[in-house]
C-alpha cells in the first residue's frame, strides 16, 4: 500500500529530506509488519530515523 502521511506533514516537513524519506519508510514498516497506528508508527518513525542520521554523521 502506498501511504503518503498527508496529516502529519506538518511533522514530517520540518526534518532533512533524508531523514523524512527514511522516518516515512520505517513507518510504513511498522504499521504493515508490526501492527502500528499511522500515528504512533509516524511519531517512532522520525526518532528512528533521526538516530540513523547521527550515526550516519557520525
Amino acid at each position: 500500500m502506498d501511504w503518503t502521511f498527508e496529516e502529519f506533514r506538518a511533522e514530517l516537513d520540518t526534518l532533512n529530506p533524508s531523514v523524512r524519506k527514511k522516518a516515512i519508510e520505517i513507518a510504513k514498516e511498522l504499521i504493515e509488519k508490526e501492527g502500528f497506528s499511522r500515528e504512533k508508527a509516524i511519531k517512532k518513525a522520525v526518532v528512528m530515523a533521526e538516530e540513523w542520521f547521527y550515526d550516519l554523521e557520525g
